[in-house]
């Protein structure tokens, strides 16, 4: 495996008591009653519905990992999909759309950032994520069109804190990476008819680098099984740019309006760019 890095783009933070995670309430930041409880999961209040997650275990993952000996920890993280009252799930779904929870653990997977497995979506299809609690960095990459090798042409990270927003443009793959030392718990809102592709990132073993971790530095790994630039760093998506308030959960403002975010089945053009 190739161990070219590029520049240390992140170090971890030494986060202190109380700076968010296990036991956290999450109702002012995701505009539903919900807790985060210190085993990692969604504890639902309020008689919200209960969503049953899906997890993402290490052997679900392995085909993607930097290092695929790794033996833990067991379950990387879990997916709530299709959260939400049930008066808004059905006026959600009028437009093809659905609102999605992800809590991604903390720590490393054989030298590497806890991550999610990598998806792309079928063409023409976008997608906008925010994140709650802790810190990501998303991994985006633009394969060359109508290449049936390796290459890509863009690969970006964005970095992206608490309340801050992430466009994924069509055509682009993307990974989820938590660097830092307290879970990340991130929201998205999706078109609800597609299934996401996850076959040309098992294809080649991961996204086109791997974050790993040298004594408390990150650094970005070259996967040799792609050719393309190395990654440059992104912005996250300014709330104005998609008609969204900046003030206000993600949640809230889907319920209310979703006819402004109807364009993730189905986006005009590539939209605000990373």
């Amino acid at each position: 495996m190739a161990a070219e890095r590029a520049r240390d783009v992140y170090q971890p933070p030494v986060l202190p008591p109380g700076s968010g995670g296990a036991g956290g309430d999450l109702a002012e930041v995701s505009g539903l009653p919900l807790r985060l409880t210190s085993t990692g999961r969604l504890e639902f209040l309020g008689g919200l519905p209960v969503v049953r997650p899906r997890a993402r275990t290490i052997d679900d993952m392995r085909a993607v990992l930097y290092n695929q000996t790794a033996a833990d920890p067991e379950e990387l993280y879990l997916m709530y999909r299709g959260l939400g009252w049930p008066e808004d799930i059905d006026r959600l779904s009028a437009y093809s759309l659905r609102f999605d929870l992800t809590i991604l653990s903390c720590g490393l997977v054989g030298g590497e950032y806890v991550k999610t497995a990598g998806h792309y979506h079928p063409e023409r299809y976008a997608e906008l994520y925010q994140v709650l609690v802790g810190r990501a960095h998303f991994l985006l990459q633009r394969p060359v069109k109508d290449d049936p090798s390796e290459a890509v042409e863009d690969v970006v990270v964005v970095e992206a804190g608490p309340g801050e927003l992430l466009y994924v443009p069509p055509n682009y793959g993307h990974v989820t990476i938590n660097p830092s030392r307290e879970p990340l718990v991130m929201v998205n809102v999706v078109d609800a008819t597609f299934d996401s592709l996850y076959d040309p990132y098992r294809a080649r073993r991961g996204a086109a680098y791997y974050e790993i971790d040298d004594r408390g530095h990150s650094y970005w790994v070259a996967n040799e099984h792609y050719c393309g630039p190395p990654p440059r760093l992104g912005r996250v998506t300014q709330p104005a740019d998609l008609g969204l308030a900046g003030d206000e959960p993600l949640y809230g403002q889907l319920v209310r309006g979703p006819r402004a975010l109807a364009f993730l089945s189905q986006p005009p053009g590539d939209g605000p760019r990373p």
